[in-house]
Order: structure tokens, then sequence, then C-alpha cells
């Protein structure tokens, strides 16, 4: 088992597979922005331009770069059009070590500790030394991915202000994951089924004491000759769908729109290119 893919431990714990499939298929590429974004290498220094149009028609900025030196890793250098600024670096001082730092409008300092199938975190906030956080997950042969995270506040009411629990299980084309939420007074289930090389099915529920089940969303992607579709329901009624084309060389188009079932004039689209 590949640790990096079925066990990811973040904050909140989510478990993955592939990668991020399930947020993919339930989440991602579905907006109703109008966005360009720019990629490009100059020299040893990748940049990128994203640009955004407002309900109101007025554009905003915000230009990145990334880049690597004696060992030090800018993940992220990026300027807002609010005059903000996010840094974010990383460093392996040894194998299976990675320290790295992310500021914005906070600043965290956090480790990433790996040996064999095994994932350890921890992630102080240095700008207010407010709290601590540390997750870790185990992956075992059987196809289960084992883990757990937890908040302690070192402000204000100090001790342990989160805990959360979770496991996911793999086998051929299906996966599923439970994870906890607010201190376990809730839990969330993922599935996602692997029809075939082309199409994956995808569906996220909540259950609690207080409600026995709530239905998040079912989705799914299909991989079509005009490019790469996507659709889900969610709780709320809203039908949502997305089109991932490449129109040209390293040229992308999304194209998103969505729709209340009960109102069809909340109809909202988006539009993004990213090359």
């Amino acid at each position: 088992m590949v640790l990096t893919t079925p066990c990811k431990a973040s904050h909140p714990l989510i478990f993955s597979y592939p990668p991020s499939l399930e947020t993919d298929i339930l989440s991602e590429d579905y907006t109703d922005k109008v966005t360009l974004k720019c990629k490009k290498a100059a020299g040893p220094v990748a940049v990128t331009l994203e640009t955004n149009r407002g309900s109101g028609g007025a554009l905003s900025s915000k230009v990145g770069t990334k880049f690597s030196y004696a060992g030090l890793s800018f993940d992220k250098v990026q300027l807002t059009a609010d005059g903000g600024q996010v840094l974010e670096t990383s460093l392996a001082p040894m194998s299976g070590v990675k320290l790295h730092f992310k500021g914005g409008k906070g600043a965290d300092l956090g480790v990433d500790y790996t040996k064999g199938n095994m994932l350890a975190t921890g992630v102080l906030d240095v700008k207010d030394m407010s709290k601590v956080s540390t997750s870790a997950c185990v992956g075992l042969n059987s196809g289960f991915t084992f883990g757990g995270d937890a908040t302690y506040a070192l402000s204000g009411k100090t001790g342990l202000s989160a805990y959360n629990l979770g496991c996911s299980y793999s086998k051929g084309k299906l996966f599923t994951s439970v994870t906890s939420a607010s201190k376990l007074s809730s839990f969330d289930v993922g599935m996602i089924y692997k029809v075939n090389a082309d199409l994956s099915l995808a569906s996220s529920t909540t259950h609690s004491a207080e409600k026995a089940f709530t239905f998040n969303a079912v989705g799914a992607t299909y991989k079509a000759p005009v490019g790469a579709l996507k659709a889900k329901v969610a709780t709320d009624g809203i039908v949502s769908a997305c089109l991932i084309k490449e129109i040209a060389p390293k040229v992308s188009l999304t194209a998103s729109g969505s729709v209340a079932t009960s109102d069809l004039s909340s109809f909202k689209y988006g539009l993004g290119i990213t090359m």
C-alpha cells in the first residue's frame, strides 16, 4: 500500500482514494466565477497569474511563484488583489521528515513524519500561539486505513478543543471512508465506486444521534470524447454540472453551471481557462 494514496491526514482528517477523488467529484470545478489562470516558466521560476471577474464586472488578480533554493522549497509566494501576501515553504532535513510553513492571514509551522505506511503531522500556530494540532494515520495491507487528529488550545480556554477519528477501506473498484466531526458527535460516510476506466460514482452522507441520516450529495465523473464531464445533486436540491476540456495544447477550459430544481431562474454559470 502506497502511503500517499490511501492515507492523507489533515485537519480535519480526510481520507481519499485516489487522492482527492471524492472531493474532485463532489466539490471541485463547480463554480459560478469567470477566471483566467496563466502559468509561465521564467527560467528556474514558475509564475502564476490568476484573474477573477467579480459580479459587478471588476477584475481582480493575484500573482504567485514557486521555486527552490539551497534545499528550501518556496511552494507558494503570492501577492493578492487586496494587498495581502501568502508564503508557503517546505524543507526536508532528513528522510521521512518534512518541515513546512504557511503564512498569510495566519502563520503555521508544521512537521510531517512518514515511515512505511504511517504518517504523523504536527502544526503550531506561531502567529497567535493559540493552538497546536496533530494527526496520525496508518495504512494496512488489508486495505484498511485508520487515523485520528486532535487540537489543543494554548490560549483562552486551554485544553483539548477538538478531536476526531476516521477509517477507510479500499478493495477493487470500491472505496469507502468514515470520519467523525465535532468531537465524535457526527460521522461522515463517503463512498466511491469506479465502474470502469471512464466512469466513477461518489456519494456523501452524515449520521448523528440527532439525525440518523443526512444526504449531502451524489455525483459522477465521466471521461467523454468531448472532455471530462462531472455532475452532482446536493441536499439543497441544486443540480450542478461541469465540463473540463483541453481546447489547445496546455490550455484547459472549464465550463460549469448550476440550478435549483425548484427555481429554474436561479441558473448560474462559471467559466475558467487555465494555460
